[in-house]
């Protein structure tokens, strides 16, 4: 059997981490170059465990102007400038949302790393206040427009569902919050929303209306996860150690896995997609496993069901 075992990224959500310490790293950055040159706001929403996380970072390093960390991809022959922009990266992800002040403490945290950086003025002490302020601030002390990337904006709506008074009340703060994004456009560079679902335009994208949403976009339908010819081509080592392990051909190893991860189609005519947390497990465990149901489950989906 091959020996040759290479690091596989499981869980691992910072495009730095991956490149600085040599994972295996699907190049995504082609399609990164076509989103901030062909648009300015947007939301991709994707399921969980999807490569949302990493795709945000991604984009984090390219508008911190990370050159470096882009070396030996397609953007690196792309992009000719490596401008650096102020960049403001609220993760709504890795906190339980039980309470009006959970959102507004995770919410009040960021607010205060920003303010930090690029200062605080004015005596402004609403939520959506401070962060309007602070992106003009970040504006006039650059003199670069702002990029605001937002990870899972839905979490704390998803948490909330069945508890009309929690949800109401989260809808209020967010509706409020991402309401700044529409009047502060002329001080913004790029704009980039995800989550797992969309929340209906009579609530808190309401106020969002501007965003171009690429979920089922043709040309963006790859952004995230793998594609067969992406799996073929960048894990034909793990491929040959997974078909030696099961004592099958690696044809037949492809062909195993399109039958259990290959099961999204976002656009009708476009290829499937690999789910890539399953896809990454099994090439490292050399096993065939339902890896994404026993940790990526939509409990809000089995709750409602």
């Amino acid at each position: 059997m091959n020996t040759t075992i290479r690091k596989m990224p499981i869980g691992i959500q910072s495009f730095e981490d991956i490149r600085r310490d040599n994972y295996v790293y699907v190049d995504k950055t082609e399609i990164v170059y076509r989103l901030v040159t062909m648009g300015k706001p947007y939301f991709l929403s994707r399921p969980r465990r999807f490569g949302k996380s990493l795709l945000i970072s991604t984009l984090e390093a390219y508008f911190l102007g990370k050159k470096e960390l882009f070396n030996g991809l397609a953007i690196e022959k792309l992009e000719q400038d490596w401008l650096t922009y102020p960049v403001l990266h609220l993760d709504l992800n890795a906190e339980k949302y039980d309470s009006p002040e959970a959102l507004n403490k995770m919410l009040e945290l960021h607010l205060n790393r920003w303010e930090d950086t690029y200062g605080k003025r004015g005596s402004e002490t609403t939520l959506s206040g401070r962060f309007a302020n602070i992106i003009r601030h970040a504006n006039q002390q650059t003199g670069r427009q702002v990029v605001v990337l937002i990870d899972e904006y839905d979490k704390p709506l998803l948490q909330a569902l069945g508890n009309e008074e929690l949800l109401d009340a989260y809808r209020s703060t967010l509706k409020a919050f991402y309401g700044v994004l529409k009047s502060a456009d002329p001080f913004l560079k790029f704009v980039f929303l995800t989550g797992v679902t969309k929340f209906a335009q009579v609530s808190v994208f309401s106020d969002l209306n501007q965003l171009k949403d690429i979920s089922m976009h043709s040309d963006y339908i790859n952004v995230c996860g793998i594609t067969q010819d992406e799996l073929a081509t960048n894990f034909a080592p793990e491929l040959k150690r997974i078909a030696e392990k099961n004592n099958i051909t690696e044809k037949e190893a492809i062909a195993s896995m399109k039958r259990k991860y290959d099961g999204y189609h976002f656009n009708g005519d476009t290829t499937g997609i690999f789910n890539p947390f399953s896809v990454l497990n099994a090439l490292d465990s050399l096993e065939f496993d339902y890896f994404w149901f026993q940790t990526g489950t939509p409990t809000f989906l089995v709750e409602l069901l």
